[in-house]
C-alpha cells in the first residue's frame, strides 16, 4: 500500500525505516548501556540525566566557596585560597575514589562500610542509576565538607599540612559518619519510641556542613587567630576583606548551587511522586535562603545601625544549611521559621565565637556548624510526619538529636587528633613572617601578589553629573572643635617662585574639588587613590560585629604645582570644596619646589610650567 502526501509518494520500506529510527532509542536503553545488558526497568536515563546535572551544579558550588572564602580575606593570600579550593576537589576526588566511596557505602557493618578500594565491590545498590554516576554524585559532597574548613583557617595555614588534612576529611570522617546516616549505618535505622524511620539528613546539613563546621572549629582554635586579631585586652578587632563583590558574586553561586544539592538528593525524578517531593524541596531551599537572609539583614541594621553587608551575605548561606536536611519533610511555611531563625541565630554565633578568640575569618563555624546542627533538629520540630510542633510526638525529636550528637563527638575526637598531629609533626601554621608578607608570596612564589595592580580605589569617574554642592556644611561656631586660621598666613606665590600644593580629601568630594581648581587658573593636576588617617584614627566602624581598628580610610591626594596662579587662591579653592565641618574634611599641604623640567621642549622651572601640556 501506498501513501500520499502532498503529491509525495512514501514507499513502505520507508515507512518502516522511520519506525526504527524512532524505535532507537528505547532499543539502546534496552540491551546496551554501559557494557552491560539492562533493561527499562533497571535503569531510567531520565534519573540518570537528573542526577548527572546535580553533580554538576554541586561542582559549581566549589567556585562560590572559592570566591566567598577569597573575597572575606586579604588580596595578599587570595592565590593561597584559590590553590586550596581547587586541591580540595581534586585531592578529594582521588581519596574518594581510592577508599572512602568504600567505606561510605560498604556493607561490613553499620559503623563502618569497609574497606573496598576503587569503589568496587561495595554490595551497594544505586538502583536505577549507574554505578559512576551515583559515585560521582557521592564525591562531590565529600569535597563540599572538606571546603568548608579552608575558610575558618584562612590566611594563616601551612599549604601542606592543609593537603593534610584535607585527606583526612575525604578518606575516613567523610565516609565514616556518611556511612551511618547514608550508607545503611546504624543512624539510618535508629529508632526511638514511636518513630521508626530512621535519622533524617537529607541533603547533609549534618553529614556535610555540620561536619565541615565542627572541623572547622577545631581547625581554628588549635591553629589561632591570625597577628592583629584580638588586642592585648583580647577585645576582637576586624580584618575585612578586600572584595565584597567577589564574595556575593560567591553567594550567589552558592545559592545556585544549592538546587542541585538538595533537589538532585531525590536520586531521581522520573515518577510523579518523585516530582512532588523535588517541587517541595525547590520551593522550601529557596524561601528558607530568603527569610534568612531578610531576617540578617534587619537583626544587623537594628543591632549595628547599618545592615552589615558581609553578615546577611551569611545569613544567605545559614539559611541554606539549615534547610538542607529537613527540606523533603517539612512544608514551605516551616522552612520560613527556620531560615527566619537560622538568619538571626548566625549572628549571634559568629559574635560568640569572636567572644572565644576563635578566629574564623568567614564565618564557616557559625553558618555551617551551628545552622547545620540546628536545622537537622528542625526535622525533629517541623516534620510533616513525626514532628513535635505539628504533632506533639517527641521522638522524632531525639532520634535527630543523638544523630546530630553521635556525628559531632566522633568529629570532634578524630579532628583533634589529626589536627594536634599535624601541628606536632609537620607544622600547622606558617610563621610570621610569612603571615605578615602574605602567603601568595612566601608559600607559593607570587612575588607580585594575587593581583599586581591591586590598590584601594575609587571610580572618580562616577563622580561626574553629580551634585557639586557642599553637603552636610556645619558652621564654624558648632563644628567639631578646631581653631580657625585666616588665610592671611597663606602664602603667595610670585613669578619665579614655585610651590606643590597637596590637598587630601575624601572620595566623594573629589568632583566638586576638581571644579574648583579649575575654576581659579588650575589646568593640570596628579590624582591618586590612597589611604591614611588622621589623629583621631579615622571614624570609628563595624565589620561583621566587631569594631574596626586598622583605620586607613580611602582618600583622594591632589597634586598641584603652582607658579602663576597665588597659592591662596588655591587653598581657598579647596576649602570652599572640602569644608563640612566634620572630622575628615582633609588637609592641605604645600612645598616649595627647587627644580621643573619639561620633557618634551626640555623648558625649566617656570618656563616649564606653561602651556597646555603642563602634566
Amino acid at each position: 500500500m501506498h501513501f500520499k502526501i502532498q503529491r509525495f509518494i512514501i514507499h513502505p520500506y520507508t515507512t518502516k525505516a522511520l519506525e526504527l529510527i524512532a524505535l532507537t532509542p528505547f532499543f539502546l536503553q534496552k540491551y546496551f548501556i554501559g557494557g552491560v545488558i539492562m533493561t527499562q526497568e533497571a535503569f531510567n536515563a531520565f534519573d540518570t540525566i537528573w542526577l548527572i546535572l546535580g553533580a554538576v551544579l554541586v561542582f559549581w558550588m566549589q567556585a562560590g566557596f572559592a570566591m566567598v572564602e577569597t573575597g572575606f580575606t586579604r588580596a595578599k593570600n587570595a592565590g593561597n585560597i584559590i590553590m586550596k579550593n581547587l586541591m580540595d576537589f581534586a585531592i578529594g576526588s582521588i581519596v574518594f575514589w581510592f577508599i572512602g566511596y568504600g567505606i561510605m557505602f560498604g556493607d561490613a557493618s553499620g559503623i563502618f562500610g569497609g574497606l573496598h578500594f576503587f569503589g568496587e565491590s561495595t554490595g551497594n545498590d544505586t538502583g536505577s542509576i549507574p554505578f559512576w554516576v551515583h559515585f560521582m554524585f557521592n564525591t562531590m559532597f565529600c569535597a563540599t565538607a572538606a571546603t568548608i574548613v579552608s575558610g575558618a583557617m584562612a590566611e594563616r595555614t601551612k599549604f601542606s599540612s592543609y593537603l593534610i588534612y584535607s585527606a583526612v576529611i575525604s578518606a575516613i570522617v567523610y565516609p565514616i559518619e556518611g556511612h551511618w546516616i547514608w550508607g545503611g549505618g546504624w543512624l539510618s535505622t535508629l529508632q526511638i519510641g514511636s518513630w521508626t524511620g530512621g535519622f533524617h539528613d537529607y541533603a547533609g546539613s549534618t553529614a556535610v556542613h555540620m561536619v565541615g563546621g565542627i572541623s572547622a572549629f577545631i581547625g581554628a582554635a588549635i591553629l589561632g587567630p591570625r597577628i592583629g586579631k584580638f588586642d592585648e585586652n583580647g577585645k576582637a578587632k576586624a580584618i575585612p576583606g578586600h572584595s565584597l563583590t567577589l564574595g556575593a558574586l560567591g553567594v550567589f553561586i552558592l545559592w545556585m548551587g544549592w538546587f542541585g544539592f538538595n533537589p538532585a538528593s531525590s536520586y531521581g525524578l522520573s515518577s510523579y511522586e518523585q516530582g512532588l517531593d523535588v517541587g517541595n524541596v525547590f520551593m522550601t531551599t529557596n524561601i528558607a535562603a530568603a527569610v534568612a537572609t531578610t531576617a540578617t539583614m534587619i537583626f544587623t541594621w537594628i543591632k549595628y545601625g547599618k545592615p552589615d553587608v558581609s553578615m546577611t551575605l551569611n545569613g544567605s548561606l545559614a539559611g541554606l544549611v539549615a534547610i538542607t536536611a529537613g527540606c523533603s519533610a517539612v512544608d514551605p511555611w516551616a522552612a520560613a521559621i527556620i531560615g527566619l531563625v537560622a538568619g538571626i541565630l548566625v549572628v549571634l554565633a559568629v559574635e560568640f565565637v569572636d567572644k572565644i578568640h576563635v578566629d574564623d575569618p568567614v564565618g564557616a563555624v557559625a553558618v555551617h556548624g551551628v545552622c547545620g546542627a540546628f536545622g537537622t533538629l528542625c526535622v525533629g520540630l517541623f516534620g510533616r510526619e513525626g514532628g513535635l510542633f505539628t504533632t506533639g510526638d517527641p521522638s522524632r525529636f531525639f532520634v535527630q538529636l543523638v544523630g546530630v550528637l553521635a556525628v559531632g563527638v566522633f568529629v570532634t575526637v578524630v579532628m583533634t587528633v589529626v589536627f594536634l598531629a599535624i601541628k606536632a609533626t609537620v607544622g600547622l601554621r606558617v610563621t610570621k613572617e610569612e603571615e605578615i608578607v602574605g602567603l601568595d608570596a612566601l608559600e607559593h612564589g607570587l612575588v607580585a601578589g594575587s593581583y599586581a595592580d591591586f590598590m584601594p580605589s575609587v571610580n572618580v569617574g562616577a563622580f561626574k553629573g553629580g551634585s557639586t554642592e557642599v553637603t552636610g556644611n556645619v558652621p564654624h561656631d558648632v563644628a567639631v572643635p578646631v581653631q580657625v586660621v585666616t588665610d592671611e598666613a597663606a602664602p603667595a606665590s610670585e613669578e619665579g617662585k614655585m610651590s606643590k600644593v597637596e590637598i587630601i580629601c575624601k572620595m566623594d568630594r573629589f568632583e566638586h574639588l576638581k571644579n574648583k581648581l579649575e575654576a581659579c587658573g588650575i589646568t593640570g593636576m596628579t590624582v591618586v587613590n590612597c589611604m591614611g588617617c588622621g589623629v583621631q584614627k579615622g571614624n570609628t566602624k563595624f565589620y561583621r560585629g566587631a569594631e574596626v581598628e586598622t583605620n586607613l580610610l580611602p582618600k583622594i591626594k591632589v597634586e598641584v604645582v603652582v607658579a602663576k596662579v597665588p597659592v591662596a587662591d588655591v587653598i581657598k579653592a579647596a576649602k570652599e570644596a572640602l569644608y563640612t565641618g566634620n572630622i575628615g574634611d582633609g588637609k592641605i599641604f604645600v612645598y616649595g619646589v627647587d627644580y621643573v623640567v619639561k620633557v618634551r621642549t626640555g623648558e625649566t622651572n617656570y618656563a616649564a610650567l606653561q602651556g597646555v601640556d603642563q602634566f
